[in-house]
């Protein structure tokens, strides 16, 4: 059976002679050799083939490192200009300075949730009478933002140019505005219907009288200890150019502390349990606050929103006004 190795032969006495052979010894190398040559043979294809993958990888790496540069000079052109889009933003809002120099007993906490916002406000004084705006456009960042323009703008030509006074009025002149604006593209297959959540209050400072008007939005007025809630009408501003609003009177006292709004703040989720902050949760915070200093109002509501928030992200802009009337 070993005859492919040796060779052998029976000598007359009956003892076997095993002898070598130089043809199964070379067989034997030849073999040797074949499947030292087959084993080169796929390392070598293996190797070529790792090197094959691992420069294909490498490719694919330089693609994804170009890409991400690509991406990462695109958002950061596109944050600059949110970025210089917020100061011409800011610019159309009054500052909080020109606020408290009207209501010095005042506080805004103002936080967008995409560098500009879709939640504005708005103040101005005429003769003896007060217009404080809130506002809520459809949507938020860059959508939201150029609502807010056109809010303020619209606010600026009735209140100022045409001096209307009265809320309710103001609202529908509003929404007939919006309505307007956007009637060239409702018109086509693609139709908009953007608009604003809003509350405005006149203060007569003569007669301390308040009217309030309001597109979704309440009017929460804190006295001794006490949430007084003026509603506002379930429309919204520029969803129809015919539309019209309530106006509500109240006649306000010398402690009374005013709130105003958008329901960012109350939409929140967070909490042990991944639920929104709700109204209930806060009027109960408001209720603890309102005879603090307003700076410390403001930067006690900040904290909460933030620790109920926790590593939730912001879901949408935040925007809470609070002053004294008088």
């Amino acid at each position: 059976m070993f005859s492919f190795l040796f060779t052998y032969r029976v000598v007359p006495d009956g003892s076997i002679l095993i002898g070598d052979s130089t043809f199964h010894y070379a067989l034997y190398i030849g073999l040797l050799a074949i499947i030292i040559y087959i084993f080169i043979r796929y390392q070598t294809r293996s190797l070529t083939g790792a090197r094959k993958l691992l420069r294909e990888k490498e490719a694919a790496y330089d693609e994804i490192a170009r890409q991400r540069e690509e991406l990462e000079s695109k958002n950061r052109s596109i944050t600059d200009s949110l970025i210089y889009a917020s100061y011409i933003q800011a610019a159309l809002l009054p500052s909080e300075a020109y606020f408290k120099k009207l209501l010095p007993d005042s506080f805004i906490f103002f936080k967008p949730k995409d560098i500009v916002s879709g939640d504005f406000y708005w103040i101005r004084e005429t003769a003896d009478k007060l217009y404080i705006v809130a506002a809520d456009c459809t949507g938020h960042g860059v959508p939201g933002a150029f609502m807010s323009m056109i809010g303020v703008e619209l606010l600026n030509k009735i209140i100022i140019d045409q001096k209307m006074e009265d809320p309710a009025m103001i609202l529908s002149v509003m929404s007939k505005g919006i309505a307007r604006t956007f009637s060239g593209v409702n018109e086509g297959p693609k139709s908009l219907k953007d608009g604003m959540d809003l509350g405005m209050c006149v203060i007569d400072r003569g007669s301390s009288g308040l009217l309030y008007a309001g597109a979704f939005f309440p009017l929460y007025i804190l006295r001794d200890n006490k949430l007084i809630e003026i509603k506002g009408d379930r429309l919204s501003v520029g969803m129809t150019d015919s539309v019209e609003f309530t106006c509500s009177e109240f006649q306000l006292e010398k402690d009374d502390v005013i709130y105003m709004f958008s329901d960012g703040y109350t939409d929140q989720f967070g909490g042990p349990h991944d639920k929104k902050f709700m109204y209930r949760r806060f009027r109960h915070l408001l209720l603890a606050i309102h005879k603090f200093p307003f700076r410390e109002q403001k930067s006690i509501l900040s904290d909460s929103i933030s620790s109920w928030r926790g590593e939730y992200e912001q879901v949408d802009d935040l925007m809470v006004i609070g002053f004294r009337p008088f």
